[in-house]
């Protein structure tokens, strides 16, 4: 009898058992997610999405946002149910399961507007320059292996338009919405280029636990009724 009511209190901390899904997000990732400077609720536009989807599929959930090194870490040791928003590069498919896309943007490279690059056609046109990115991301395969001048420092991509401006280093990388955010943030539209050629077209994903195919279908079935009806659209348009 102690053996079953241990096993029973086990399944019941299980993130998203039968208790309430536990969602996780990035807390720096505006115009997506990032906590209101008022009240310190999430909001966003995958924030938006993710409340869709989960009003749709019936689920009780309660979503947080943290600095994207816990929300991955959180994933990896299962005290979560799902995260967003990964990347769709093989090595977060070989890490989890993932759902989507959520959405898609345009990874690209962001300069000072004094940096003579107009555009690049391969990797090996940015080994002269060094290239901040934040720490722990991922962006592209042939990119995350190419063996160019990187400067990790930087925690958040807010950081990286700060140090862009700053004159700390060349050339930054990012989704193109968030650093255009970022930049008219800071009042220095004028100041910064995006080059012309982005680096990929990228869709973001939701992750869950790999193994963890039941839950992964049932988000997966109630996006992909909310992209037919419509609704992920007039989201997003919203936000833009």
């Amino acid at each position: 009898m102690r053996r079953l009511l241990c096993s029973i209190l086990l399944l019941a901390s299980t993130p998203g058992s039968a208790q309430d899904w536990l969602v996780v997000g990035a807390e720096q990732f505006a115009p997506y997610s990032f906590l209101s400077a008022f009240n310190q609720q999430p909001q966003g536009l995958d924030v938006e999405l993710i409340n869709a989807v989960m009003a749709e599929a019936h689920i009780n959930y309660e979503l947080r946002l943290y600095p994207w090194g816990r929300v991955k870490r959180l994933l990896e040791r299962q005290e979560v149910t799902m995260a967003f928003q990964f990347a769709g590069t093989p090595v977060r498919l070989q890490q989890y399961e993932l759902v989507g896309p959520l959405r898609s943007g345009s990874t690209v490279f962001m300069v000072n507007d004094k940096l003579a690059l107009n555009d690049w056609h391969s990797l090996a046109d940015l080994e002269p320059y060094t290239i901040g990115q934040v720490r722990g991301y991922s962006y592209a395969a042939d990119f995350d292996r190419a063996p160019l001048q990187r400067d990790s420092i930087a925690q958040t991509p807010r950081q990286l338009v700060t140090m862009l401006l700053a004159g700390r280093i060349d050339i930054i990388v990012g989704d193109e919405t968030q650093l255009k955010y970022f930049a008219q943030e800071q009042n220095a539209t004028e100041r910064v280029r995006v080059l012309p050629t982005p680096l990929v077209k990228m869709p973001r994903y939701v992750a869950f636990s790999k193994g963890d195919n039941l839950r992964a279908k049932q988000f997966a079935e109630a996006l992909e009724r909310l992209r037919q009806a419509g609704t992920l659209q007039e989201i997003s348009q919203r936000w833009q």
